[in-house]
């Protein structure tokens, strides 16, 4: 059954679509900061649903991938709407602007999304207020776990003392904080993955935060095969707590019909979706339960959704596919799951974890 918000939204997805895609965007944002087609409450989700990880309880497995809320202007109407966690961001030290425009594009064909955005974000002081607001009291906090997102400016960068700076900024405002070394939008940002610059990193984060939430690393989908295991390596020897796998890719499969597909910059959505899943499944057999993981890439059924925790995620997140269906995905993702969990007679979505490894 459809809820009020999909009935409200979903005829206007059309109408929408014929903007240009980072107007449709802003026009997303500022719809959902007003309140357009937004329960006045979350509505409860099944307990079957809900997931343990990093320390507390997700009321179910599906997160708001980093990049809708750059500066965590929806994180209540977004938790409102349904999803089981929210991580806004990737925020940086100081605002950018981010790349030249045009830099979003729709490949409608393909049922993907390229952007080159360029981490453009208002920056941490503006962010960490609007995340603190988050704290006032009954009412204010979105009722769902929320992630800092966070990343490097484009000039002046020093990672080792920015990446400290911005978690010094949210750790008492976010449930956990991301490490974004893996947009492809930003020069330089991919080396940091590397495992020896990994560990410098989480050490000098180590050295400044003797107390800190849960910390997780997104890690680009392009890693070739022998350097993941050196990297799972590093971030569970620097105290790493989690990662999300995967991040947007550089690769243009051949099957790409749009005309876009020639963009710069990072693709999302369907056509990320089996090398994510594979990366997931390597990355969770290394782990071995050492570290949290989150699938993201290409997650656009509940039948992706129950994938990716069968190859080892904790949780997953979307994006792209909410970028073409709107907020009556997140409902449809959660009945489809619970399809799933029926046919298979699973009590909890938490006895699918690694079924598949």
């Amino acid at each position: 059954m459809k809820d009020l918000t999909d009935i409200l939204i979903s005829p206007m997805l059309p109408l929408v679509r014929k903007l240009d895609p980072e107007q449709a965007h802003k026009l997303a944002i500022d719809a959902l900061s007003l309140g357009v087609g937004v329960p006045a409450k979350r509505q409860k989700d099944d307990p079957a649903l809900a997931v343990r990880t990093l320390g507390m309880r997700f009321p179910n497995p599906i997160g708001m991938a980093a990049g809708f809320d750059k500066n965590g202007r929806v994180i209540r109407p977004l938790a409102r709407i349904g999803f089981g966690f929210v991580e806004a961001g990737t925020v940086t030290l100081r605002p950018q602007a981010g790349n030249p425009k045009p830099r979003l594009f729709r490949l409608d064909e393909d049922r993907a999304v390229i952007n080159r955005m360029g981490f453009n974000n208002d920056g941490i002081d503006r962010f960490a207020v609007r995340l603190a607001k988050l704290q006032r009291g009954k009412g204010y906090h979105p009722g769902v776990p929320v992630g800092a997102n966070l990343g490097i400016n484009k000039i002046g960068a020093d990672p080792e003392k920015d990446y400290p700076d911005l978690i010094r900024r949210v750790k008492h405002y976010a449930d956990y904080v991301v490490l974004n070394l893996s947009s492809p939008n930003t020069p330089g940002l991919r080396s940091l993955q590397g495992a020896e610059r990994l560990v410098g990193l989480l050490s000098a984060i180590s050295a400044v935060h003797e107390e800190r939430p849960p910390l997780l690393v997104k890690l680009a989908p392009d890693l070739a095969d022998e350097e993941i295991a050196p990297i799972v390596e590093a971030a569970v020897a620097g105290g790493a707590d989690g990662l999300i796998i995967s991040n947007t890719t550089l690769a243009r499969p051949a099957t790409l019909r749009s005309r876009f597909a020639g963009e710069a910059g990072g693709l999302s959505g369907r056509p990320l979706r089996e090398r994510a899943l594979t990366m997931l499944r390597e990355v969770a057999r290394l782990v071995n339960g050492r570290l949290a993981l989150i699938g993201c890439g290409g997650i656009e059924t509940g039948a992706d959704v129950v994938d990716r925790i069968r190859a080892g995620a904790d949780l997953v997140q979307v994006y792209s596919a909410f970028a073409y269906e709107g907020p009556a995905l997140i409902g449809r993702l959660k009945r489809e799951v619970q399809g799933i969990m029926r046919e298979q007679g699973v009590e909890s979505i938490g006895d699918l974890k690694g079924a598949d490894l």
